[in-house]
């Protein structure tokens, strides 16, 4: 028998789907997983970039979506890498970025979450502050293992809470809400 979703997260990401599963999880919403790559336009504007991909993701699905795009924000960097950090990722990863900062280690990670239907393109954005740690700590997945939460002393690698707590879980929490009283 096939189960039945309310809608489904699309990416590429396994971690990103798994993550918003058990978030949405706790707020009722039965979550499905749609795994395709997506177009991702080249924007300064996390909230562009996410807009383009839903759409994208509804008309590959059919069916009702969310997706999320994130950026990691540094201070010192001038809000780089924001939303080229997949492609910072790929290409220099957590010990580039730890290498690229000095004293100032201040940062921020904001996601946006785009539902898209027939009807609806809405977005949803979360942003939580931080620090760059000086080293990767824990054992997670992107930037977990060197950001760390304002009022923390761990990095999201080596909390056992992250989901409580970080920027998808607000962004979630805000398109939840939204969601279950539409």
């Amino acid at each position: 028998m096939q189960k039945s979703f309310d809608l489904f997260f699309t990416s590429s990401n396994n971690h990103k789907y798994k993550e918003a599963k058990s978030i949405l999880d706790s707020f009722g919403i039965n979550l499905g997983f749609f795994k395709c790559n997506l177009e991702e336009i080249q924007s300064d504007s996390i909230k562009q970039i996410a807009s383009k991909k839903a759409k994208d993701a509804f008309f590959k699905c059919k069916k009702p979506v969310i997706i999320e795009d994130d950026g990691l924000i540094i201070d010192s960097l001038n809000k780089f890498p924001g939303p080229y950090s997949s492609y910072i990722f790929k290409t220099i990863g957590n010990n580039g970025i730890l290498n690229l900062l000095q004293k100032n280690r201040n940062a921020s990670f904001v996601s946006v979450i785009t539902y898209c239907d027939k009807k609806s393109l809405c977005s949803f954005e979360a942003k939580l502050s931080g620090t760059i740690s000086t080293s990767e700590r824990g054992n997670g997945w992107g930037f977990d293992p060197i950001f760390i939460p304002k009022n923390t002393q761990k990095t999201f690698a080596e909390m056992e809470n992250k989901n409580r707590l970080s920027h998808r879980y607000k962004a979630l929490q805000k398109f939840s809400k939204w969601y279950l009283h539409k």
